[in-house]
């Protein structure tokens, strides 16, 4: 199980996105509050902010809450001063682990982070020492149920998509960074809207990892710095099999 493309779904086994469900609540809503205060409130004029807020809605989070957070990043409810930031470092195993964040306190939060790695066996790293190892790119998933595979295929290719996957649980169209939008946007103008659209990461060499002890290790980092209410995203370029992780309690 790769950690660039898997720890989703270790999150939904593992149950911790219901678990912290307060927490993902409120990455969502800091992501709203960026997104307008740098964007504008109208998510018709600002596609970050509509992403987010899409994105949101499909997690559950309420229409008030959601009306709260652009209200506030548009000045109207005196927005944090909340700031984009980045971390990386190295988890067990020589793995390589890549943090988005939003914070209104960097100090707090990279003494959290850098307490997390210490704890679990790795440790946080200058700017730049593993960002290199993962690529950008938009990914646009789409219900399996409600979707033609080769339709969708087709429409993605001629939106300029590099490629169009079948996953366990969706279709998922791949962009680069500078096509996502005009993709998202000419897929819906042709009739397929996306149950989620993001700019995320995938790790473009992976690191197996075979002992135990350090998949677990692993593993309960990544869960702690997700748990964590400033971090937005994490990624890694470990690669852990299905059966050894089922062995792992997170």
């Amino acid at each position: 199980m790769s950690g660039h493309s898997k720890w989703a779904t270790i999150k939904r086994k593992k149950a911790v996105i219901d678990a912290a469900r307060g927490v993902a609540f409120q990455k969502f809503s800091r992501e709203i509050i960026v997104a307008a205060r740098m964007g504008g409130g109208d998510p018709a004029g600002n596609f970050r902010l509509r992403t987010a807020i899409d994105r949101a809605k499909a997690a559950g989070l309420p229409n008030d809450n959601i009306k709260r957070a652009i209200e506030k990043g548009s000045g109207a409810g005196g927005a944090d001063n909340v700031e984009e930031l980045t971390y990386e470092g190295y988890g067990a195993g020589g793995t390589a682990i890549f943090i988005e964040a939003m914070t209104d306190n960097r100090n707090r939060t990279a003494g959290d982070i850098r307490s997390f790695f210490s704890k679990f066996g790795g440790n946080l790293g200058e700017t730049g020492c593993v960002g290199w190892m993962f690529k950008q790119i938009g990914s646009i998933e789409f219900d399996k149920e409600k979707t033609d595979f080769d339709k969708l295929f087709e429409a993605a290719i001629e939106a300029n998509a590099q490629d169009v996957v079948d996953e366990e649980d969706c279709y998922k169209v791949i962009t680069t960074p500078a096509d996502f939008q005009s993709c998202v946007e000419t897929l819906e103008k042709n009739g397929f809207k996306g149950v989620s659209a993001e700019l995320t990461r995938v790790a473009e060499n992976l690191v197996p990892i075979t002992d135990e002890k350090t998949a677990a290790s692993i593993l309960r980092l990544m869960s702690k710095l997700e748990e964590h209410d400033d971090v937005q995203n994490v990624y890694s370029n470990f690669d852990i099999s299905d059966e050894l992780m089922e062995k792992i309690d997170i």
